[in-house]
């Protein structure tokens, strides 16, 4: 039932206060972005979601041309470029916590495993990013982001928003954001 109803109305109060209390951050980060970098501050991509249908994934822009603006790096290290996400969220293109929103050019490299991952709404956090985030394999995300699939309730959510602010204090767990992860190839 949880996974209908009762993560449904956690997620909508969760973004909808998040967007009234960082409304004022939002558009000073649009601003500055914009005069960062000369260009549009949002970046739009297509991900796939739940059941791996394709939805437009929104966050600041932090790159140019391949390379992290000097904002970017900042917005990026803080996650601070996940904000716009909520508007993810209130749509019901995404939760507030499930796997992360791949690439669209994976969905063909994933075995039936891998593609549970779609089973639910994706996140804008979940169980790879509270358990080493850009430091695990690929596998290892697989098997985290599988695992939340078949174990999703209330508490789980909790414990994962938890750890998620917990390691966004920590500076060191924020720093495996920065680690470089590598293209995945498929199996």
């Amino acid at each position: 039932m949880y996974q209908k109803s009762g993560k449904r109305i956690l997620d909508i109060t969760i973004a909808a206060t998040g967007i009234l209390l960082l409304w004022p951050l939002f558009v000073w980060i649009l601003f500055i972005v914009s005069m960062d970098s000369r260009g549009k501050p949002l970046f739009f991509q297509q991900r796939p979601g739940l059941n791996g249908k394709l939805f437009t994934l929104i966050k600041f822009r932090t790159m140019r041309d391949g390379v992290p603006t000097r904002i970017g790096l900042v917005l990026r290290k803080a996650s601070i470029d996940e904000i716009p996400q909520l508007w993810n969220v209130l749509r019901g293109k995404m939760s507030i916590v499930g796997p992360r929103p791949l690439l669209a050019h994976y969905l063909p490299l994933y075995n039936s495993f891998q593609n549970r991952r779609h089973a639910v709404l994706p996140g804008i956090t979940g169980m790879a990013q509270v358990n080493g985030r850009n430091a695990i394999s690929w596998h290892e995300k697989f098997q985290y982001d599988v695992w939340y699939t078949e174990n999703v309730s209330f508490k789980l959510d909790l414990q994962i928003l938890w750890q998620t602010f917990s390691k966004m204090l920590n500076r060191k767990q924020v720093d495996l954001a920065e680690i470089s992860v590598e293209e995945f190839k498929g199996n």
